[in-house]
């Protein structure tokens, strides 16, 4: 089988250790270890376009992974099976993929043999002309801002301030506090620029939407939270889209316009997906835009780009494939 692993050395936990690791387990396999956009796109030009590699291997977050989906799109080459070892901070798809510690993955990759592993479709979301598995606006765009920037200024006690813990750090110490002596939830309009769209009733059944045809306002409101996706995780188990993959060929689109102290008291039942959740709007569509009030903070698959005032969310016409870990370790238990 014709390996390829890429490892982000800036990534949370990227190293070269982790480069010794696919050297061992993967003797065959081609590896860059890489500190940029800049070297990633040389290494996939150079080494990858003359003999293209059957799976390829992302170490880092979801940022690194989607970096490698979008560049390989802009070459012109088409996407290998791909697999996530989970290196960076929220790590959604290997999340919901199964994927273990880098060392276990490479043991069990190298045990099943020659035969590419089991592997999981995913749609993608196309905003932007990027392509990612999800992508939103809202706190969580403004958590990931602020966790960056309590990485940035933690200095030796930095530490302590990665993954989950600083997460929620970042979350009680300066997002909140922001929203509650704020101006609180921008309001937003959405409008359906596809096929008619679902939504899903109290009971989880997916339901034609009353006025939902092509061009209505499927909602206008305060929006503490809005984005879409075609996975059901954001990260560190993370349910945000549960019903990400009810409907094929349909984004998962969601609205919350609860206030920032009641997602605090709900912080629970939002994060393993609780459904129905007072104030949370769901919808399944094929192409939307988000209508703002004010700016509002825009992330894709967890990097914060830049602020926005309108957003178009589509489903792309392509797609991934991604390692079942999950079905992976069965086999090997087996």
């Amino acid at each position: 089988m014709n390996v390829a692993v890429l490892v982000n050395l800036r990534s949370r936990r990227g190293s070269e250790v982790v480069g010794g690791l696919v050297r061992r387990f993967l003797p065959r396999a081609r590896v860059a270890l890489t500190h940029s956009v800049e070297e990633a796109r040389a290494w996939i030009d150079q080494q990858l376009r003359p003999n293209p590699p059957s799976l390829l291997l992302a170490g880092g977050g979801d940022g690194t992974i989607t970096g490698l989906v979008n560049e390989f799109r802009a070459q012109g080459l088409a996407l290998p099976a791909l697999g996530v070892l989970p290196l960076g901070t929220g790590n959604a798809w290997a999340h919901v993929t199964g994927a273990p510690r880098p060392a276990k993955a490479l043991r069990q990759l190298a045990a099943y043999g020659e035969r590419l592993p089991p592997l999981r479709p995913f749609a993608l979301v196309r905003v932007e002309g990027l392509l990612a598995p999800f992508a939103g606006t809202g706190w969580d765009a403004e958590l990931v801002q602020d966790f960056k920037s309590q990485l940035a200024s933690s200095g030796p006690l930095r530490g302590t301030q990665a993954g989950l813990r600083g997460y929620l750090g970042a979350l009680f110490s300066r997002t909140i506090p922001r929203h509650v002596f704020g101006d609180g939830n921008p309001q937003v309009s959405l409008y359906n620029l596809g096929e008619p769209a679902l939504t899903v009733d109290a009971q989880g059944a997916i339901r034609p939407l009353p006025g939902g045809e092509t061009g209505a306002l499927l909602y206008r409101g305060p929006a503490g939270v809005a984005g879409a996706a075609t996975t059901p995780e954001w990260g560190f188990g993370f349910k945000a889209f549960p019903f990400a993959q009810a409907v094929p060929h349909r984004l998962s689109v969601r609205v919350y316009s609860g206030t920032v102290l009641e997602a605090t008291r709900n912080m629970f039942k939002l994060w393993r997906g609780a459904h129905p959740m007072p104030r949370m709007h769901d919808f399944f569509v094929q192409r939307v835009r988000m209508e703002f009030d004010r700016d509002v903070p825009f992330q894709i698959a967890g990097d914060v780009i830049g602020l926005r005032r309108s957003v178009e969310f589509e489903l792309s016409g392509e797609s991934v494939q991604l390692i079942d870990w999950h079905q992976l370790s069965s086999l090997m238990r087996r």
